[in-house]
């Protein structure tokens, strides 16, 4: 069972938000990833690279692990990574909230979820380089200058700009972060492909390969 019922609940009012609005699910644009997220109905239409294909959250078995990450750099994350990243294939779930419009990160297949450790590996590492208190990334906020992060220490959620340490803190926990939260409904957006080296990858990382250049350019 998760340790992190919210992100269920919120799965679950996020899937109703859509049906309630629109009379259908959610829609992402895969540019070709398969996924077990995908109806069986549009896996015919995955290679069509300009249509926004519906989805529903699908939960892993087993759930999905960070151990290997764990072990590279001998560090221990705090528990709420797994629940948060390794429960669910999924697209990025768009919100509302108090400090206004943001996108969860969700990775959509297993090699979604690879290159989610990779990215966390090097964030992690740039943290310590740069001497700073260890973060993990769950998203961002408004235009993506801005990331969501958990305090690897206690779990608290926070907003931090790249490359600095973070400024405000939104939540003492995931849990208590995502019940703030409420669906956005709104259109499926397209991927406007960047390359970059070694991340070259039109899945989740959009708006994190941006803000993950400005942070390097500051190594």
């Amino acid at each position: 069972m998760s340790s992190l019922p919210a992100l269920d609940n919120f799965f679950e009012h996020y899937q109703q938000s859509y049906l309630d609005k629109l009379g259908e699910l959610p829609k992402y644009y895969p540019h070709g990833e398969d996924s077990d997220c995908l109806l069986k109905e549009d896996k015919s239409k995955l290679n069509e690279q300009h249509i926004a294909l519906q989805w529903q959250a699908v939960k892993r078995q087993p759930q999905g692990r960070f151990d290997n990450i764990e072990h590279a750099l001998t560090l221990e994350l705090h528990s709420s990574i797994s629940d948060f990243y390794g429960r669910y294939f999924a697209a990025p779930l768009q919100f509302d909230s108090q400090w206004g419009e943001g996108e969860l990160l969700q990775p959509w297949n297993q090699q979604d979820f690879e290159y989610l450790q990779q990215n966390l590996i090097g964030h992690l590492m740039m943290k310590q380089k740069l001497k700073q208190s260890l973060t993990w990334f769950i998203g961002v906020l408004g235009e993506g200058d801005q990331m969501l992060v958990v305090d690897n220490n206690d779990g608290s959620v926070w907003i931090e700009s790249p490359g600095q340490m973070p400024e405000q803190q939104l939540a003492e926990s995931l849990e208590q972060f995502i019940c703030q939260l409420k669906p956005r409904v709104c259109p499926p957006t397209p991927l406007v492909e960047e390359t970059m080296p070694a991340l070259d990858h039109p899945g989740i990382w959009q708006r994190i390969k941006i803000m993950w250049r400005n942070l390097t350019g500051k190594a």
